[in-house]
């Protein structure tokens, strides 16, 4: 507790001492600190003494003597309306600052600068002739141009493009270029005309002189021109440099184009029976490979039933030895049944179990086998649930795997039959004669035989 001096230097440093280094105990002794301030006061009015001139103590004196600053309420700009918030928030950021400053024409006053021309010469142009070099006719035109360009050749005669057509001469005509249904006259038409225009065969071809040759398709001067270009590059090809041949088959093309009239030329009736066959043809297709399924799944169970009889027929003829030598073989046996019809599960590994639950069938089989199970346990008087000993498991688990077994060859028979009578029955309406009773019996009779026979 601090010690109080009562003289008019001392008093502020005592009082305000504490309360800037213990708050909490000014809090606790607030009256007894008011109580020696108004004793103190009477006796410097006994002793005639000047009290400072001191502000008041009050609570809010005491707990804090600093005054809090009150926040200024800070301009916050809204959103405009109709402004999205994502556009807003880029514009103006949560730390308000600035926006940025746009780059500004300050020169620009209320009249506008008119453009500052230079003042330099005009330059003088002149009225004069030019001619073309791309035009073989000597036309000559006019028009405005420099004075100082005057004599300059026409700048846009390099945009005139022409292609380069080989050309012979009468030995390598009569030597290379001789050809059976073409004359040389014929053939010096057609390359003036592919000078002229510029290999465009559709335009040689509309201009093609009827009056003096025989008409010809577009293929045909294809095929004249192409060749001879090619027997030129061979026969000018210098040493052993190989030349670059132009690859054309007139054939391929006049087929093509056959085909393409065909084709545009068919009427709605046609095009409807066209699609109407491709449709059949995708119903075959997929026909065929659910028959090529069914096949596939018929010879697995018919090797199934084949693997799991003869691993029983080996069983009964060895008989029971020992008991051990029983339970080794279990697991042989349970693979046997597993790939007959039914898997089982296996509870080797999972710690104690009761045996009723290894007959328990498992959630793969559906609820139509498992009918077709009951059915047949039925009609045998077979219990559903027997009593679980060893030996009845394996049993029962290996006659219901085989009635499984059963069910999906009856299928597989029915199915077989189905498609047989059905094919019976296309034959019949494809085919004026009818079908005679006994084949089809016979087919039928030799399937039964043949799934009884894998069965047995």
């Amino acid at each position: 507790m601090p010690t109080f001096v009562f003289d008019s230097e001392s008093y502020s440093t005592v009082l305000l001492f504490p309360m800037a280094s213990n708050v909490e105990f000014w809090k606790k002794n607030f009256f007894v600190i008011l109580l020696l301030y108004y004793k103190m006061s009477d006796v410097l009015d006994i002793l005639d003494v000047e009290r400072p001139q001191t502000p008041e103590i009050s609570k809010e004196s005491i707990m804090d003597g600093r005054k809090k600053k009150k926040k200024l309420n800070e301009a916050t700009f809204k959103r405009p309306e109709g402004m999205h918030r994502e556009l807003y928030a880029l514009l103006y950021s949560d730390n308000k600052d600035k926006p940025p400053m746009f780059i500004t024409d300050s020169d620009q006053g209320y009249k506008q600068n008119k453009a500052k021309l230079g003042l330099k010469r005009v330059r003088p142009w002149k009225w004069m002739p030019f001619s073309n070099p791309a035009r073989k006719d000597g036309a000559v035109f006019h028009h405005w141009r420099r004075v100082e360009d005057e004599g300059e050749e026409y700048p846009f005669a390099k945009f005139n493009k022409t292609v380069q057509i080989p050309q012979y001469t009468d030995d390598e005509y009569i030597q290379h270029l001789q050809c059976e249904g073409w004359t040389r006259q014929e053939t010096d038409h057609l390359f003036d005309l592919c000078q002229q225009f510029d290999l465009r065969f559709i335009v040689i071809q509309d201009r093609w002189d009827r009056s003096r040759f025989p008409n010809r398709s577009i293929e045909d001067l294809k095929e004249r021109y192409y060749n001879i270009c090619n027997t030129l590059a061979k026969v000018r090809a210098v040493g052993s440099i190989e030349p670059k041949l132009i690859a054309y088959d007139a054939d391929h093309e006049r087929k093509r184009k056959e085909q393409l009239i065909k084709l545009y030329d068919r009427t709605p009736e046609q095009v409807e029976e066209e699609q109407h066959l491709l449709n059949e043809l995708r119903r075959i297709e997929l026909r065929k490979k659910e028959r090529e399924k069914k096949t596939q799944d018929l010879q697995k169970l018919i090797t199934a039933a084949d693997s799991s009889q003869g691993e029983t027929k080996r069983l009964e003829k060895k008989g029971p030895k020992k008991k051990v030598v029983q339970q080794k073989n279990i697991k042989a046996e349970n693979t046997s049944v597993d790939s007959a019809g039914i898997k089982f599960a296996d509870f080797k590994g999972s710690g104690v179990t009761l045996r009723s639950q290894r007959m328990k069938l498992p959630a793969s089989v559906g609820q139509k086998k498992a009918k077709a199970i009951e059915q047949l346990l039925k009609e045998l008087e077979i219990e559903p649930n027997p009593i679980p000993t060893e030996d009845i498991c394996m049993n029962f688990n290996e006659l219901r795997s085989d009635m499984v077994l059963l069910y999906e060859l009856k299928l597989a028979l029915a199915n077989c039959e189905f498609e047989l009578q059905t094919l019976r029955h296309q034959t019949e309406a494809l085919a004026p004669e009818k079908v005679k009773e006994e084949t089809i019996t016979s087919v039928t009779t030799n399937i039964q035989n043949g799934i009884k026979v894998e069965t047995m």
